[in-house]
């Protein structure tokens, strides 16, 4: 996967002669830290992030749903917010190339070059006599395109897994709901792996905990020996698993918005569920056009509408939901 898009680039260059062979001679190889790059670049491949058709997928075999299982909650929710985070990059290289005379000089070049490589996997291009401001724009749209995938209940569904006896994978579960609304994408449901003599009233508390998120449980099972999965389906509780997992869209009038506008009282309400107070910090930038939102390993950019921009005024904090006020 690694290879595919270099020997694309070295291909190109053989052609523009921009290097004068010098990439010919690069070879590469994984470092720490590209799985999950390269895991993203398996999904696209797949179901077409990009809105391109997911080739490898109908040209196969085709699959009704895809179940992404990261190495760690962590990296899979650095993989979610990596679009709106690539887009705070873009605007700085747009900066740095049409501000500089670095950029001025090598991005023309760049472009060419990665419009060519473009051309060779048979997808369109990003020239095709387009000014710079316009490639410009075409990458943003297309970056807010995988963004906005990720909130759409019918094609995309997170769901939180917990020990319901154990404390702390509940406050971790709270936390992640949290993160992940950070990263920018939404919570389905919960999923507690039921004991094998489960209590009623603490199933019932928990339901209240993650209000207004649906709630299932699943039994435990055990990898020690053979697995009868038709036993475990027939299950009650499994049901009730299979009807939250079957399509994360019914679900989606639970889902609680994560940025609500109140443009009469000018104020945004953000939902920061497993989080305290003293653990968000707010930012502003472009004067007062958009909120930069830190918690949970995550930063997240709110574009202000016209008639709330201004100074914070005030934030308050009450029922898992940040209230700030505009001046």
């Amino acid at each position: 996967m690694l290879l595919e898009p270099l020997n694309r680039l070295k291909e190109a260059d053989s052609r523009l002669n921009m290097t004068q062979g010098v990439l010919g001679g690069v070879e590469l190889g994984v470092l720490p830290g590209m799985d999950s790059i390269l895991s993203a670049f398996a999904l696209e491949r797949l179901v077409g992030f990009f809105g391109n058709v997911a080739q490898r997928n109908h040209q196969k075999e085709n699959f009704d749903v895809i179940i992404y299982d990261g190495i760690s909650s962590e990296e899979t929710l650095r993989m979610i917010g990596a679009s709106s985070k690539a887009r705070l990059y873009l605007k700085y290289l747009r900066n740095m190339a049409e501000k500089t005379d670095l950029g001025r000089l090598a991005g023309p070049s760049l472009l060419r070059l990665v419009d060519e490589a473009l051309s060779i996997s048979g997808r369109r291009r990003l020239l095709n006599g387009n000014m710079s401001a316009e490639i410009w724009d075409s990458m943003e749209r297309m970056l807010e395109r995988v963004s906005s995938a990720f909130t759409e209940p019918h094609k995309f569904g997170c769901f939180l897994v917990m020990d319901p006896n154990s404390t702390i994978s509940v406050n971790s579960a709270l936390r992640y709901w949290g993160c992940t609304v950070q990263a920018g994408a939404q919570v389905a449901g919960a999923i507690g792996i039921a004991s094998p003599h489960p209590n009623v009233e603490s199933e019932e508390r928990l339901r209240k905990n993650f209000l207004p998120l649906p709630l299932a449980f699943v039994p435990q099972i055990s990898m020690d020996a053979f697995i009868d999965w038709n036993a475990i389906m027939l299950k009650t509780n499994s049901k009730h698993a299979r009807d939250l997992l079957s399509l994360p869209a019914r679900n989606s009038n639970s889902m609680m918005p994560s940025v609500k506008f109140d443009v009469a009282r000018k104020s945004v309400t953000l939902l920061m569920p497993g989080f305290d107070k003293s653990e968000i910090k707010l930012y502003q930038y472009r004067g007062g056009s958009e909120l930069l939102v830190e918690a949970g390993d995550q930063r997240r950019v709110i574009c202000l509408p016209p008639e709330i921009q201004g100074k914070v005024a005030g934030a308050k904090f009450l029922d898992r939901s940040l209230t700030v006020t505009m001046r």
